[in-house]
């Protein structure tokens, strides 16, 4: 059985037992979350579609890990002006571990 979940603006699509990096999202190590908004659900040929969400299904997952990504670099350029701005960025993400899926 897999779903597809929309959290952080992207969305997600997950089995029971995979583990995925998401958006922060608050929550300690360990404590569970839930994913009300599944966009689908579906079982070997069968696909379940919400309009826009399915109704009663609900993905449940465990909390991981909170981290954050890779070091970015950002970097602004106007030539022939003397302008130039560099900057880092690291994204926050959250680790989960997807449980149960509930259609």
């Amino acid at each position: 059985m897999y779903a597809v979940v929309k959290t952080g603006g992207k969305q997600y699509r997950v089995n029971e037992g995979d583990s995925i990096e998401v958006e922060k999202l608050s929550g300690e190590v360990g404590s569970k979350i839930e994913f009300s908004d599944v966009l689908a659900v579906g079982e070997g040929d069968g696909i379940n579609i919400g309009t826009p969400f399915v109704e009663g299904a609900v993905v449940t997952g465990e909390v991981l890990e909170q981290g954050r990504g890779k070091k970015i670099i950002v970097f602004k350029k106007k030539r022939r002006k003397g302008y130039s701005k560099k900057q880092g960025h690291r994204q926050d993400f959250t680790s989960v571990k997807i449980t149960k899926i509930k259609s």
